[in-house]
């Protein structure tokens, strides 16, 4: 395969990402074809060198969305980032989001859990209207309100830490897949 060839291949590849960002890959790469071809190298020899253009734009868009999820974790930048983390291979489909989508139950079920505490002392006033008010009931309800708010400044800070704790998680399963990990 050519450069051109190369060029268009990973161009295409990384319809995904914003033009600016394609544009300075795009030149990184037609800069490697211009050092290789220095050194005497055929543009067949370094397009192969580099390896396969589908391959490297699956890694530079789990980068790049990485890097996303790093400078604003938002949910649609950590979804966009597990289905990156997930495109690289099908055994990333076992293994990102499986723990993901158990993260995600957890987090979901410890915030509701919260909110219906909170939300706890309305039963009471539905009580009362229907007749069936009882002191215990106010007591009771108060109580879980309380718990409820502990539980939703848990889940707060829950739910920061294991969002980052993935978020690494991610990046490791990424670096393992593109290269294996490297012992400096």
């Amino acid at each position: 395969m050519n450069k051109e060839q190369f060029l268009k291949q990973l161009n295409a590849s990384l319809e995904r990402l914003p033009q600016d960002e394609r544009q300075d890959i795009l030149q990184d790469y037609e800069e490697y074809f211009a050092i290789g071809l220095e050194k005497g190298k055929t543009e067949q020899e370094i397009s192969a060198s580099l390896g396969n253009p589908k391959q490297i734009s699956r890694e530079l868009t789990v980068s790049y969305r990485l890097d996303q999820v790093e400078q604003k974790t938002t949910a649609g930048n950590v979804m966009r980032a597990v289905w990156a983390v997930i495109g690289l291979g099908f055994f990333n489909l076992v293994i990102v989001l499986a723990p993901f989508v158990a993260l995600v139950g957890v987090i979901i079920a410890g915030w509701v859990s919260a909110i219906c505490f909170i939300l706890a002392p309305f039963s009471v006033l539905i009580n009362l209207f229907l007749g069936t008010f009882r002191w215990f009931d106010l007591f009771f309800t108060v109580g879980l309100c309380g718990i409820g708010i502990f539980l939703a400044m848990g889940m707060f800070f829950a739910t920061s830490a294991i969002s980052k704790g993935f978020i690494r998680y991610m990046k490791f399963n990424a670096s393992l897949v593109k290269g294996g990990l490297k012992h400096d």
